[in-house]
């Protein structure tokens, strides 16, 4: 399998581009803010055709380049339902900035618009797409359709889980207590060799983040997961 990425845009999301192997049809997995030339280098560079957009939740800083990559390829968004009505008003979901601000930063009249082609997607389902079976685990918490995908041995985990932290709460659909029902349910489970590619920062893997994180080892314990006070 193929898995390449890169962090994009003012908040540094992290863009990935999945495929089975070069040359193959390949998933392009958050593209943020300023990351269509970096989705265009990996395709270039790995002869990839892309087949979809997979969205792990419907903040502007991890769909603000949804539209124009669709609209160029020719292929479905896919997002939990939960999160859909987010992708008709990106900017007025926006959690740092004026609607106008976002706005003036776009650099085409396709960004911060709706797809024309969103497909919703749920917890459990498999997504055969591009020679990959991807699983869809939603996980609440930070927004309300926030999803992590699993496939051979790799969580895209989105804002749910990062490397010494978990999603921040207080932003329109958060939700704390949701945010430690996810994380019981589909991180702690989890294998501690699974590699996790977060939506900001570096890779870890669960069982270092079980070790280590301040936000997960209560839950080892069954003590009180502290609110993350800051954070994408």
């Amino acid at each position: 399998m193929l898995i390449a990425g890169f962090p994009a845009g003012s908040w540094a999301t992290n863009c990935f581009v999945m495929a089975a192997g070069p040359g193959e049809p390949c998933v392009i997995v958050d593209p943020g803010q300023d990351s269509i030339a970096g989705v265009h280098d990996l395709i270039r560079e790995h002869r990839l055709l892309p087949a979809a957009v997979l969205l792990t939740h419907g903040h502007i800083d991890h769909v603000w380049s949804v539209a124009p990559l669709t609209a160029e390829f020719e292929v479905p968004a896919l997002i939990h339902a939960d999160d859909r009505y987010r992708l008709a008003d990106p900017a007025g979901s926006s959690f740092s900035a004026a609607r106008e601000q976002l706005l003036a930063m776009t650099k085409n009249s396709l960004e911060l618009t709706e797809p024309s082609d969103v497909r919703t997607i749920e917890d459990l389902e498999v997504l055969q797409i591009a020679g990959l079976d991807l699983t869809v685990r939603h996980a609440p918490g930070h927004t309300e359709g926030s999803s992590v995908f699993l496939v051979d041995g790799i969580m895209v985990s989105g804002d749910l889980l990062f490397a010494g932290s978990i999603g921040r709460t207080d932003l329109p659909g958060g939700d704390h207590a949701r945010m430690v029902e996810s994380l019981r349910r589909v991180v702690i489970p989890a294998d501690d060799d699974l590699v996790v590619l977060p939506g900001h920062g570096p890779q870890t893997t669960i069982g270092e983040e079980k070790a280590t994180n301040p936000f997960l080892r209560p839950l080892l314990s069954d003590d009180e997961v502290p609110v993350n006070p800051r954070g994408l």
